[in-house]
């Protein structure tokens, strides 16, 4: 079984991380773990090249997620589940569906604010964009 777990460092993603950990004695074999944390892509702005190079934006990228997955790959690794922690750059929600699909991932576990519908309607939720739009079946942690 392969899950891909979807982390921003909040509570509420390490609830969904805290779930996985919780239940893995459900699969027959320790579930191989998609770790992923998405950064929104930094706006291209003109002549912003001649001040920070792609290389800086790229190290950016990754300071900040190794930043978010740290929580999450110390849980996973005390409770010796199997991971790969990835930083992806994109659309939230897309590049967790994107990321799943071509992972072949089983499920996609996800933690959720708890905001009540008419919140979702209001601000949007990711949980909510991930479970309308991917075609993995998506677990919400709340």
């Amino acid at each position: 079984m392969k899950i891909l777990v979807a982390v921003d460092g909040s509570k509420n993603s390490m609830d969904a991380v805290d779930c996985l950990i919780n239940h893995a004695d459900w699969f027959r074999e320790k579930p191989q773990v998609e770790l992923v944390t998405v950064h929104l892509p930094v706006p291209k702005i003109g002549g912003m090249g001649a001040a920070v190079s792609k290389s800086q934006i790229r190290k950016y990228y990754d300071d900040e997620g190794q930043a978010r997955l740290t929580s999450a790959k110390k849980r996973l690794g005390a409770a010796g589940v199997p991971f790969e922690a990835r930083v992806l750059v994109g659309p939230i929600a897309e590049s967790i569906v994107d990321h799943a699909k071509a992972e072949r991932c089983d499920i996609i576990y996800i933690g959720t604010r708890g905001m009540t519908a008419l919140g979702k309607a209001l601000i949007g939720s990711t949980a909510a964009k991930v479970l309308h739009i991917s075609t993995t079946p998506v677990l919400l942690v709340k």
